[in-house]
C-alpha cells in the first residue's frame, strides 16, 4: 500500500524526534489514528480524558523537557477544546504544535457536521503559523515550518488537516514551479547585545548602591551567571513565579517570589532598591516593581518584542541571558559596601522564620500553609512540582524552597484553573525517572483533576520512577476568589458560587488502583507526605484544610485585612461560631509577616 498523507505526518514527526503526542480520538482524525496503528504507535499517542487536558499535558511536557510539545484533536469540538491549553502555552512562551482534523474538503462551506472555521478560530492562538493542508505536496513544508516556528518563537503553531486529505496517497513536492521543498532541523543561534549597549548597562549597574535583580523563566539556563552577577553587585534576587526554579532558595540573598503571591522580602527589595536588573522575565504587575523614578533599570531578554515593557528601563539588552551576562560580568565592579546585601539577607532569613510561625498557626482542621510547609524539607532533589491556580499557588510560591535540580511550574500568565495534574503527567513523560508532585485545590481537582487520575492510572507503570503525588487541598471552597471578594469588594463569601461539594478524593483514587490517604488533622500531615513520597505507585494525598486561612499579599495594609476579616465575621454562614470568633486572633498571629506601605509590621 502506498503511504498516505497521515503516514507521512507521523514519519515527519519521528524525523523531528517527537516522542509523544498528547490527544484524544475522533472521526476527524481517523486517518491519523489508522496511521498510528501502521506505525506501531510511534510517536507514542498519549490518551488524555479531554482535549484541553491533552493540550495542558503537551505544555507540561514542553515546560519540563525543554522540547516542543505536540497535541492532536479531532475537528469541531475537539479543536475547540484544545484552545485553553494552547493559550496557556502561548502566554507562557512555550513551544507547542497542534495537529487538528477538519471535515472533508468537499463539505467545507456547507454547514456540515462539526464544521468550524478553524483558520479563523486559531488565527490568534497560533498567530505565528497556522495553515491548512489541502494537497499532499504541501507536506513536509507545512509541518516543518510549524515545528521550526514553535521552537524559534517559543509559541503555538497549528496544522489543520482535512479528513479526506489524511487518506490521500502521499507525494512529495517536486522540483517545479509553485512547489515548496523543505528540510528538517531547527538552527541554533545566539543573540548578544552590541558592546556599546553592554557598557551602558554596566554603567547603570555600577552606579547603583542598592541593586535588585528580578529573574524569570528566561534566566533558567543562566543560573551560574545570575548567581555571579548577584554576588558581584551585592544584590538581592526576586523570582517571578515562572522563574521559581532559576536560583536555589537556599542562597541567602534569594528573596523568593514576587507579586500578589510573593514574599515580604521581595516586596521590600523592590520598595527600597535604587537599581533594577530584570533578566528573562515579562512579570506584568508594575505595582510590585520600584516606584517610577526611584530606580534606574536594565532589562535583558531574548525577545526584542518583550523589552521596554512593565517599567521605564534605561537600557534594554536583547540577547540570550547566559551569553549576555557572560559578556556583561567583566564590565561590572564589585560593590565593597555590603550593608544593602546584609539587609536583604536579614530580611530573607526573618521571612522564613515568619513562614515557620505562620505554618504553626492552629486551624480547623489543618492550616494549608502547614500542609505545604511540611513538604518543604521532604522534597526530593530532582522533583518536578506543578501547582494549580488558586490559593494553592500561594502556598507553592511561598513555602517551598527549591534547591538542586528541582523544577517547578504553573500557569503563569493565563493563570487558568486545571493544569496542575496534566502538567505533572506531561512532566512524567518528559522525565519518567524523576518524581513529580501536583499541588491542587479541590476546585481544580473537581474541574478536571479527577478525570486525569484515570490517565495516570492508565500510564504509570510505563514510568521508571512511579512516584506522582497529587496533593489535594480540600477546603470545600473556591478559596482564591472567595478571598478576592473579601479583600477587594469587602463582600462576604457568596455560598452558591463558592461552596464546593465534599468529595472523597482518596477513595476515588483507590478505585483506580492508586495509593491514597486522607490527612484529617495536623498530625496526619508528615506521615501522609512520607507515605506519598515512598509509595510504589502514584498517590493522592487529600489534605483537609481550613478555608479561613487568608492568602494575604505582601503589600496588604491593615485596613484591607480588617475589611476581609469583617466580611468573614459578617456573612459566612457556613462557618461555625467558634471558627468565626477565632478568625481575628488568627489574623493577629499572621500580621507580623505583612504590613504594606503603612508600616504595620
Amino acid at each position: 500500500m502506498s503511504p498516505k498523507v497521515s503516514d507521512h505526518i507521523l514519519e515527519r514527526l519521528r524525523a523531528w524526534d517527537v516522542q509523544y503526542v498528547f490527544g484524544y480520538p475522533g472521526d476527524g482524525i481517523n486517518g491519523l489514528l489508522a496511521a498510528w496503528g501502521r506505525a506501531d504507535n510511534k510517536p507514542v499517542f498519549v490518551q488524555a480524558r479531554h482535549e484541553e487536558m491533552a493540550a495542558f499535558e503537551a505544555v507540561g511536557y514542553a515546560k519540563f523537557s525543554g522540547r516542543t510539545g505536540v497535541c492532536v484533536a479531532t475537528s469541531g469540538p475537539g479543536a475547540i477544546h484544545l484552545l485553553n491549553g494552547l493559550y496557556d502555552a502561548k502566554l507562557d512562551h512555550v513551544p507547542v504544535v497542534a495537529l487538528v482534523g477538519q471535515t472533508n474538503r468537499s463539505a467545507m462551506g456547507g454547514s456540515y457536521q462539526q464544521e468550524v472555521d478553524l483558520l479563523s478560530l486559531y488565527k490568534d492562538v497560533a498567530a505565528e503559523y497556522c495553515q491548512m493542508v489541502t494537497v499532499p505536496e504541501q507536506l513536509p513544508n507545512v509541518l516543518d515550518r510549524a515545528m521550526r516556528t514553535a521552537a524559534a518563537r517559543r509559541t503555538v503553531t497549528a496544522v489543520i488537516v482535512p479528513a479526506d486529505v489524511q487518506e490521500l496517497d502521499y507525494s512529495p513536492p517536486e522540483h517545479a514551479f509553485k512547489m515548496v521543498p523543505s528540510s528538517l532541523g531547527s538552527p541554533q543561534w545566539t543573540v548578544v547585545p552590541e558592546d556599546d549597549e553592554l557598557r551602558r548597562a554596566a554603567d547603570v549597574l555600577n552606579a547603583g548602591s542598592k541593586v535588585a535583580i528580578l529573574v524569570g523563566q528566561g534566566a533558567r539556563s543562566a543560573r551560574r551567571q545570575v548567581q555571579q552577577t548577584a554576588e558581584l553587585l551585592g544584590a538581592g534576587v526576586a523570582k517571578a513565579l515562572l522563574g521559581k526554579d532559576v536560583l536555589p532558595d537556599t542562597l541567602p540573598y534569594v528573596t523568593g517570589s514576587i507579586g500578589l503571591l510573593g514574599t515580604r522580602p521581595s516586596y521590600e527589595l523592590m520598595r527600597d532598591c535604587d537599581t533594577l536588573l530584570t533578566i528573562g522575565s515579562s512579570f506584568p504587575y508594575s505595582q510590585f516593581l520600584p516606584e517610577f523614578g526611584q530606580a534606574r533599570a536594565v532589562q535583558i531578554d531574548l525577545d526584542p518584542f518583550m523589552v521596554g515593557m512593565r517599567y521605564p528601563y534605561e537600557v534594554n539588552l536583547v540577547g540570550d541571558a547566559a551569553r549576555t551576562l557572560d559578556r556583561l560580568l567583566p564590565l561590572l565592579v564589585r560593590k565593597e559596601d555590603r550593608d544593602w546585601y546584609r539587609t536583604i539577607c536579614d530580611n530573607t532569613e526573618r521571612w522564613w522564620e515568619v513562614m515557620e510561625r505562620r505554618a504553626g498557626v492552629e486551624a480547623d482542621p489543618i492550616n494549608p500553609e502547614y500542609a505545604i510547609h511540611a513538604l518543604d524539607h521532604l522534597l526530593p532533589d530532582d522533583v518536578m512540582v506543578s501547582a494549580d491556580s488558586g490559593s494553592a499557588a500561594n502556598w507553592y510560591a511561598r513555602h517551598l524552597r527549591f534547591r538542586g535540580r528541582m523544577r517547578g511550574s504553573l500557569s503563569g500568565t493565563l493563570a487558568t484553573m486545571g493544569p496542575g495534574v496534566p502538567y505533572a503527567i506531561g512532566a512524567k513523560f518528559a522525565h519518567p525517572d524523576r518524581p513529580a508532585i501536583a499541588i491542587v485545590g479541590d476546585g481544580a481537582m473537581q474541574m478536571n483533576g479527577l478525570a486525569e487520575l484515570i490517565t495516570i492510572a492508565k500510564y504509570w507503570q510505563q514510568w521508571e520512577d512511579p512516584r506522582l503525588v497529587v496533593a489535594v487541598l480540600n477546603n470545600r471552597d473556591l478559596n482564591q476568589v472567595t478571598w478576592e471578594m473579601r479583600a477587594m469588594e469587602g463582600a462576604p463569601s457568596f455560598l452558591p458560587s463558592q461552596q464546593l461539594p465534599d468529595i472523597d478524593y482518596a477513595g476515588f483514587a483507590r478505585t483506580l488502583g492508586l495509593g491514597a490517604e486522607r490527612a484529617l488533622s495536623p498530625g496526619d500531615v508528615p506521615s501522609g507526605w512520607q507515605h506519598a513520597l515512598t509509595a510504589d505507585r502514584p498517590f493522592v494525598l487529600e489534605l483537609r484544610t481550613d478555608p479561613a486561612v487568608p492568602p494575604i499579599p505582601p503589600h496588604a495594609t491593615w485596613d484591607q485585612i480588617q475589611a476581609a476579616a469583617a466580611s468573614v465575621l459578617r456573612g459566612d454562614a457556613d462557618r461555625t461560631a467558634m471558627v468565626r470568633q477565632g478568625f481575628k486572633a488568627k489574623l493577629q498571629e499572621l500580621l507580623p509577616s505583612f504590613g504594606g506601605r503603612h508600616g504595620h509590621h
